[in-house]
């Protein structure tokens, strides 16, 4: 348990009841070709065809530090409509997120998404759940052809948990990044993240399309340490698969993977 508690406080900026996305070194904010749930829900404006996705980040190797996620996207005239759960921790310890997005595109100009998110965790000296409401709200600006910038907030209220026992601070992040197209097969981000009781956390990623179905990825952040990432994705038919590697010099090695359904494609 005692390592457990300290995996999570050197792993503070990003919290175990955030989910990663398949985005290298979690440079998620500005990524116009992906919306991951609990990311930037402005994102889910692009997407222009229904998808479901399971996702899966096993943090330092450690069965206690898993995140099992699920999320669906649905692309509908008037708005862009998502879906999406999470699963963090294990038996004695666990929390759970759930997430309901509305996101619509503006004539590819700019995107505008919120997400309404119920959180709960459970305690074990009371053997309960407590659970508690927040949003989410994004934003994607298409400034040219081949820059975009984005912005996403979480808890932005500060929203938190008490219990008879403790008051569970639920974090509260402010994001800002930046995407630019090198060329179509070469894409390069950047993500500056502040929680409001923690450090900047600074990322950088790349991706290259390799050959037609094949991307590489590999980027790095900082946040106390640095970290970094390296990644590969796939593409086949209508199925999309994404395996992502975090390497903390302290912790240890965090794999990530994700698996996409496209209907229609």
């Amino acid at each position: 348990m005692a390592g457990i508690v300290l995996c999570q406080s050197l792993h503070s900026q990003i919290p175990s009841i955030i989910p990663s996305s398949n985005a290298i070194a979690l440079t998620s904010v500005a990524d116009s070709h992906t919306w991951t749930a609990f990311n930037n829900p402005a994102m889910l404006g692009y997407v222009d065809a229904p998808e479901f996705a399971l996702l899966y980040e096993n943090r330092y190797l450690l069965s206690e530090l898993s995140t099992k996620s699920i999320q669906l996207a649905m692309p509908w005239d008037l708005v862009h409509a998502g879906l999406s759960f999470s699963y963090f921790g294990y038996s004695i310890y666990h929390e759970m997120l759930t997430g309901i997005d509305f996101a619509r595109n503006f004539s590819d100009k700019f995107a505008l998404g919120v997400q309404f998110d119920y959180y709960t965790a459970y305690f074990s000296a009371s053997n309960s759940y407590r659970g508690a409401f927040f949003p989410q709200i994004g934003l994607s600006v298409r400034l040219s052809s081949v820059f975009n910038i984005g912005f996403h907030t979480f808890n932005p209220f500060q929203t938190n948990i008490s219990t008879e026992y403790v008051i569970k601070r639920l974090p509260s992040i402010f994001s800002i990044g930046t995407e630019y197209f090198f060329s179509n097969d070469f894409v390069w981000r950047t993500q500056a993240d502040k929680e409001v009781s923690s450090n900047y956390r600074i990322a950088i990623g790349f991706d290259y399309q390799l050959v037609h179905n094949i991307t590489l990825k590999f980027g790095a952040y900082d946040s106390e340490y640095l970290v970094p990432c390296l990644g590969f994705g796939c593409k086949t038919g209508a199925f999309l698969l994404d395996l992502n590697c975090e390497i903390h010099p302290l912790l240890g090695i965090t794999p990530f993977a994700e698996i996409k359904y496209r209907f229609g494609k």
